[in-house]
């Protein structure tokens, strides 16, 4: 029934009766502004005039309960459901590729409260990043998640694919400052967490989440931990001559526990390029840039500590000057007039691994993706970016200036390029994303990275969503 224009108008108006006619949008127009996230795919497919898989029905609900309602209606007649946040992902995880109802939330847009005794905020999955901060930051308090989407992307947003930000080397990520969710279950039910996340009460549930990009249910309300605005940050620039020199000097600081906020190492060919042309500085090597923030004389110490390791590693110091020019621009790498556009073909082809494999790594995918795309002329660039106790990020990207004219000749050599870029991750012992997600683009090597351990995924799925209505097609399943 669904699919017939009768049908189509029963499902219209049970929505309408959830949330109000002026909440649902069945329109061309809306139809079409929500057929495309930030991911390269549909956004060339609009380039090149070609139509996008487009959305039946785009829903504001105001409420977990109005959630709800939606999904049951949704499970009635087997709709595909597609949660909506700020629509900034990069890997077509909101993309509604089966049609059905996208699910905006930006409605659920309160922040609840501000305790600053614990140093929690509990916010709804729909409010802004860049909003929760001025709120955080009146107060004297920040969520240290500064991510480049922070300006559109929501609290559910940076939960659902387990993001990270600018200095989640010191603070850890998203998924490390959720405390406790609510989250509605694909059947409509509404679950709350517990409310203290490290106990010995049964298994850690809650984290099946995180990740899961609204596959497993729709984030819808949580509690973060924050943290007082450091009194503060100290930041400097080093330029290696050797890119395995940097990345030692990268190990040490985080195996000695020296606490950076943040270590953002280019590799030569971003230091050419993307060092050059948004900072304007003219270097040969590998770029870094190392920040220390909190009480002063700490702050000051480990920065001392950690000049000593990339000093003794052959490092030249550039000075706070550069180091605090970076920080003022980090996000100028993200926005126009300098992000990666269309028409030019590119990708975002990140991974993370441990500290014995990452060079390999590198040096795998680098040369995989160069040698067998010399005839497009193929740039590839890297930086790493979020760094643990036991390995490092690597944010690498291809760029292909003039690719195919043809929309199906153009999406055949992109999934070419990530078919040979996540081959390269995998054979090295590398994960095939550390924080934009899976969603459509990498969905298909899911059951690759996770080999026998894939059917339990899938089990799961299946328990939580057996109509198969959440999200389909994103992260595997």
């Amino acid at each position: 029934m669904y699919g017939s224009t009768f049908g189509h108008q029963m499902v219209q108006s049970e929505l309408e009766e959830i949330v109000g006619a002026n909440y649902v949008r069945a329109d061309e127009v809306s139809r079409l502004v929500y057929s495309t996230d930030w991911s390269w795919m549909p956004q060339m497919w609009l380039d090149r005039g070609q139509p996008t898989p487009q959305p039946d029905f785009i829903v504001h609900p105001g409420s977990a309960e109005e959630i709800a309602e939606i999904l049951r209606i949704a499970n009635k007649y087997h709709i595909p459901v597609v949660p909506w946040g700020g629509g900034s992902g990069t890997q077509g995880g909101a993309a509604p590729v089966y049609g059905g109802i996208i699910v905006d939330t930006k409605r659920l847009n309160r922040i609840l409260n501000i305790d600053e005794k614990s140093l929690t905020v509990t916010a709804q999955a729909g409010v802004i990043g860049t909003q929760l901060e001025w709120a955080l930051n009146e107060r004297g308090l920040t969520l240290p998640h500064y991510p480049a989407s922070a300006n559109c992307a929501t609290v559910g947003g940076y939960l659902a694919p387990r993001g990270t930000g600018t200095i989640s080397t010191k603070y850890g990520k998203a998924e490390d400052m959720v405390l406790s969710m609510q989250v509605v279950l694909p059947n409509g039910e509404i679950v709350r967490t517990p409310v203290v996340p490290q106990h010995a009460a049964g298994p850690d549930w809650f984290r099946l989440f995180l990740g899961a990009e609204g596959t497993f249910g729709i984030i819808t309300e949580a509690t973060l931990q924050v943290d007082y605005m450091p009194e503060s940050r100290l930041l400097r620039a080093v330029l290696f001559s050797s890119l395995t020199d940097a990345l030692e000097a990268g190990r040490l600081m985080m195996t000695r526990r020296l606490q950076p906020f943040v270590i953002r190492l280019y590799d030569p060919a971003s230091t050419a390029s993307v060092v050059h042309e948004i900072l304007g500085y003219d270097f040969e090597g590998a770029y870094m840039v190392i920040g220390f923030d909190g009480d002063p004389d700490i702050a000051a110490l480990q920065e001392q500590k950690a000049m000593e390791i990339c000093v003794g590693l052959g490092a030249r110091d550039l000075g706070r000057e550069r180091g605090e020019k970076w920080w003022a621009h980090r996000y100028d790498f993200y926005y126009p007039p300098q992000t990666l556009k269309l028409p030019w073909m590119y990708g975002t082809t990140e991974t993370v691994t441990t500290y014995d494999k990452i060079e390999a790594l590198y040096w795998a995918q680098k040369r995989a993706i160069e040698e067998t795309y010399r005839a497009q002329k193929i740039r590839y660039i890297g930086h790493f970016s979020h760094w643990f106790h036991w390995g490092a990020m690597l944010y690498s990207r291809f760029i292909i200036e003039q690719p195919p004219a043809d929309a199906q000749e153009a999406l055949a050599l992109h999934n070419r390029v990530w078919n040979t870029a996540m081959t390269a991750v995998i054979d090295n012992g590398g994960m095939i994303n550390e924080h934009h997600g899976i969603g459509l683009k990498l969905a298909r090597f899911m059951r690759r990275q996770y080999g026998e351990s894939w059917p339990f995924l899938l089990r799961i799925k299946e328990t939580l969503d057996p109509n198969g209505i959440m999200n389909p097609g994103k992260t595997g399943f």
